[in-house]
């Protein structure tokens, strides 16, 4: 049976929108289905299909403008509600930005023929590099959104260079044209300076007002290259199945739903599938794009993107990268991805020991939709059993957090974040305890002993710094407190400049960002890329409780910051710590040398108060020795357990 399509074709058509508080115009033909359950999507060939990113620094309306493309198309109602309808995540609306790539299939009508777009919202945050790597792979272009008040920032050059690197033609697009301080030339001058775009070339939009969105749609189905299409091969009548699973997801009831590029052939419902990296075979129960919202379709043809529900019910099923085609037909597997480089790693354990299966479903089905983070086994003596989790940075780790506890319900202590060293061992000292020569140390407690280290390797990071002129000296401040090494100095116009700087990782990755935004009035941006390692000037710091190693406190600090890390730790632990009917130390220690020391007094019991003032004397003297010699027993073998709650309130700083 053939599905047809109801189309609408709207031309000239004038709203007002209240919400947005201006009348913009849709001088074009939106074309909207008029039933999304029968979908027939066989008439959008190859030439009909456009696959495109928006790309942009965070807060210059990325989101937005997504919600005024659903609207202009007729994907959805224009509504004063609508806002961020892309960011699904409870985490994305209360912070606002975008944390997770979202797919909405939009159906678009130009000079009379009908198109299908596919858009890939990303996130604009550093620490969410990865997500926008894996969309881009999956478009043949990208919308490069610059806000028409900040201009260009870090994530603005990031994202650029690598849209550039996949060779992805690039749309230009100014927005929040509408403001009183905006600068669009000023910004314009910038994008041509830095990027060779020329000021004719940039759209100029108002996301929020709906300016200018017709001409972004025009530019996508004129400036944007269809998908590539196969080649039929000379032995079958026609082109295998292939389709790259890009995205996925878990629901509770259908288990892994994955999102997918059909690079080559088409697909219906009930095929029997096969994961190329796994080797486990499915059958495609239901296919269906999103518009912005699940719809079900029956066949998904070359070029496209959709999604596919096959009862994977394992979360591992769904495997970032992987090839999908049909069982019949064996295919040669696409490239896939390079896999995420974790920049931070911090311990995750779950509150009570009793919490740990539900934890352990928790992190697997959430790393499902999150394939950049490295999962390692630990165990803590205070903490129990757990994970050692490898995230692309600190807000990457909060947001991590922050889901486990809003889409599973499942509290966790997430203990102090560091960053992965390279150890050499001295010749002769590895063969015995490691077997070679140089290992990765992810958490500072299994650090060798110093007398078996040669060097410690620490990571290194090339950061991009864009700010106000105003501002350079107190940047330059703010480089050499955190040991940065400046590479190269930009102007990028007359009132801002760029800089690149080598940071060590573990200096950056705690304050860096908040200090930045400090001495820059809010107006500096950052943005970081690997950079290989470099030998440092790093020791390890213990703590110890009353003679005891905590070994949840264990850091690897540069040896100058070490005393003055160690006594903020005691502070901290002085403050959180309850006392005892004994006194007892908190000191730090490097190399078995003293370098901070707090302690703990005691809780005194008045054993003289049942004897009357100014009698017996030798009465009180003896109670009094016997309570001193009490103490110093207790001392000697009494015990100071460091409780959950203690961890939390001095490691989540």
């Amino acid at each position: 049976m053939h599905f047809g399509l109801a189309q609408r074709c709207i031309t000239g058509l004038t709203r007002w929108s209240s919400s947005y508080g201006s009348i913009y115009h849709r001088n074009k033909a939106t074309f909207v289905p008029s039933n999304k359950q029968t979908l027939d999507l066989s008439e959008y060939t190859v030439e009909r299909i456009r696959n495109f990113s928006i790309i942009a620094h965070v807060d210059h309306g990325k989101s937005t403008l997504a919600d005024r493309l659903l609207e202009f198309t007729g994907a959805v109602k224009v509504d004063k509600s609508n806002k961020q309808l892309l960011d699904r995540l409870q985490v994305e609306r209360e912070r606002g930005i975008t944390v997770k790539a979202q797919t909405a299939s939009l159906f678009y009508n130009y000079s009379g023929s009908n198109y299908l777009l596919n858009l890939i919202d990303t996130p604009g945050h550093v620490d969410f590099h990865y997500e926008v790597k894996r969309s881009l792979a999956a478009c043949q272009g990208a919308i490069l959104l610059v806000d028409a008040n900040e201009g260009v920032q870090a994530q603005t050059l990031a994202n650029f260079f690598l849209a550039f690197e996949l060779d992805l033609p690039i749309i230009p697009v100014l927005n929040k044209i509408d403001l009183k301080v905006a600068k669009p030339e000023v910004v314009l001058a910038q994008l041509q300076s830095l990027f060779d775009i020329e000021p004719h070339e940039v759209i100029k939009v108002s996301a929020k007002l709906g300016t200018g969105v017709d001409d972004v749609l025009k530019a996508i189905v004129e400036r944007i290259p269809s998908p590539p299409k196969a080649s039929v091969p000379s032995d079958t009548s026609h082109t295998p199945f292939k389709a790259l699973l890009f995205d996925s997801y878990f629901d509770q009831y259908r288990g892994a739903i994955a999102s997918i590029a059909v690079k080559e052939g088409q697909i219906q419902t009930g095929a029997k599938i096969l994961s190329l990296q796994s080797g486990k075979k499915y059958e495609a129960q239901e296919l269906g794009i999103m518009s912005p919202d699940l719809t079900p379709i029956s066949t998904l043809y070359e070029g496209q993107v959709g999604y596919v529900v096959a009862n994977m019910k394992n979360a591992k099923d769904a495997l970032i990268g992987d090839t999908l085609c049909l069982v019949d037909e064996k295919v040669e597997p696409l490239p896939g991805f390079k896999p995420a480089q974790p920049m931070v790693f911090a311990g995750v354990f779950p509150m009570d020991q009793s919490e740990f299966s539900a934890l352990q479903d928790a992190i697997t089905k959430l790393t499902l939709n999150d394939a950049s983070v490295a999962i390692n086994v630990d165990h803590s003596a205070a903490l129990g059993q757990g994970w050692r989790l490898g995230f692309l940075g600190l807000l990457h780790m909060d947001v991590f957090e922050q889901r486990l506890r809003q889409e599973f319900s499942v509290d966790s202590i997430l203990t102090a974040p560091n960053v992965p060293y390279k150890v050499k061992l001295k010749p002769g000292k590895h063969t015995k305890t490691h077997g070679k020569e140089v290992i990765t140390v992810l958490n500072p407690c299994h650090m060798p002993p110093m007398t078996m280290v040669e060097e410690i390797h620490e990571p290194l990071v090339l950061g991009t710094i864009v700010t106000p002129n105003d501002y350079i000296g107190d940047i330059i401040s703010l480089v050499m407190k955190y040991r940065g090494v400046q590479k190269e100095q930009t102007i990028i116009d007359g009132s801002r400049s760029m800089f690149q700087v080598v940071f060590p990782l573990n200096e950056i990755i705690l304050t860096f960002f908040d200090d930045l935004k400090s001495v820059t009035s809010g107006y500096g941006s950052f943005d970081y890329e690997d950079h290989g390692y470099k030998i440092g000037n790093l020791v390890k710091l213990d703590i110890l409780v009353n003679n005891v190693l905590v070994e949840e406190l264990t850091t690897i600090v540069h040896a100058d910051q070490a005393q003055e890390r160690g006594r903020e730790l005691c502070l901290k632990l002085k403050d959180n710590l309850s006392r005892e009917q004994f006194e007892y130390p908190i000191r730090a220690s490097v190399n078995n040398r003293i370098i901070a020391r707090e302690t703990v007094k005691a809780y005194r019991k008045d054993v003289t108060a049942k004897v009357k003032s100014g009698h017996d004397m030798a009465r009180k003297r003896l109670l009094l020795q016997r309570q001193k010699e009490g103490k110093a027993k207790l001392r000697s073998y009494g015990q100071v357990r460091v409780e959950k709650d203690v961890f939390m309130r001095v490691l989540r700083k």
